[in-house]
């Protein structure tokens, strides 16, 4: 067995609040390996961001990682702080955020601001870093890259934006690549674009994906295994083909049915009734147990089952339902 890229283990994130303590991630593992991209799914709020900044150092206080452990190619980092933890952002891991502006500085052109990071993480001279800059843009497919290198972030459009970022985040050829809702701002054509750019770079490369998004259809195209997360826990993991078509969490069901292609020759889209608890009054035993159809007396106080890869964290899982 070879070690993954990324491993977490039981990882819990708090924040301090006046009601009382928050854990917006509540024992979350997952493992990601080299070349994979793991899908992390869930509705807002349900603390995908919140793992996905825990990892790469960048929790606003008062959150904080309370407990488990991040390992990053078999050495652990949640304890690393300031300068240890900078070094290890854009070295070995990179970051796509949803909005590209907040991740490029106006006031400096991409070519500066991709041979910067280069040098600041690589051993290489300013005349190698601009021209790897020119070859950063080229292969994630900016037309004119010799001539755009010199251009501002506000001079290309969303679409052409996010291209950049994706070259910012790998230009300094990272093992791991966290991609928040990289997608969502765009267009459905140059989403499309985005996810086979990333994909294709993802496998030349070998480096590892976490793909944070709210959008099946995403998860669908790009994933090659998917974590669902609700109410900061993990509901179902496992294959993509597999969760998908044969949930085995009544949450993941649901989400499935939800969909317009599994509600199609209906009046309405199928819906989950009820809302997601918020974090300041959690439900005992399952998070889910108050909106789920499949509920036992027991799903409202026990601690959930152990959960392994392809299984689900529920008392009762779905064993032949599959999404019509």
């Amino acid at each position: 067995m070879t070690t993954p890229v990324l491993s977490i283990r039981n990882l819990s994130v708090e924040i301090p609040t006046r009601q009382g303590i928050v854990k917006p991630v509540d024992g979350v593992s997952y493992d990601i390996s080299e070349g994979e991209i793991l899908g992390v799914v869930g509705e807002s709020g349900a603390g995908k961001s919140m793992a996905g900044n825990a990892v790469i150092g960048l929790l606003n206080a008062p959150a904080h990682i309370s407990g488990g452990e991040i390992w990053l190619n078999g050495v652990r980092i949640d304890p690393l702080k300031g300068e240890e933890m900078r070094k290890l952002r854009g070295k070995e891991i990179g970051m796509i955020f949803q909005d590209p502006l907040t991740s490029l500085n106006p006031l400096l052109t991409v070519g500066d601001q991709l041979a910067e990071t280069m040098l600041t993480h690589l051993p290489i001279s300013r005349k190698e870093a601009a021209e790897r800059a020119v070859a950063a843009l080229e292969e994630v497919g900016i037309p004119g890259a010799a001539e755009r290198i010199d251009s501002y972030p506000h001079e290309f459009s969303g679409g052409m934006r996010q291209r950049v970022v994706i070259a910012l985040a790998l230009c300094a050829e990272p093992s791991l690549v966290i991609a928040d809702e990289p997608t969502t701002a765009l267009d459905v054509s140059v989403q499309a674009q985005i996810i086979s750019l990333l994909k294709r770079l993802c496998r030349e490369r070998g480096t590892a994906v976490m793909l944070i998004t709210h959008d099946m259809g995403v998860i669908a195209e790009a994933a090659d295994r998917v974590a669902v997360m609700y109410a900061g826990r993990l509901a179902e993991l496992g294959n993509v083909r597999d969760v998908l078509t044969q949930p085995r969490h009544p949450y993941t069901h649901g989400l499935m049915a939800s969909t317009p292609l599994a509600s199609e020759g209906q009046k309405r889209l199928h819906q989950i009734p009820g809302a997601m608890p918020r974090l300041q009054h959690m439900p005992n035993g399952c998070a889910f147990h108050p909106r789920c159809p499949k509920v036992q007396k027991r799903c409202s106080h026990d601690p959930l089952p152990p959960m392994a890869e392809g299984r689900a964290a529920c008392w009762s899982p779905l064993l032949a339902e599959a999404v019509e």
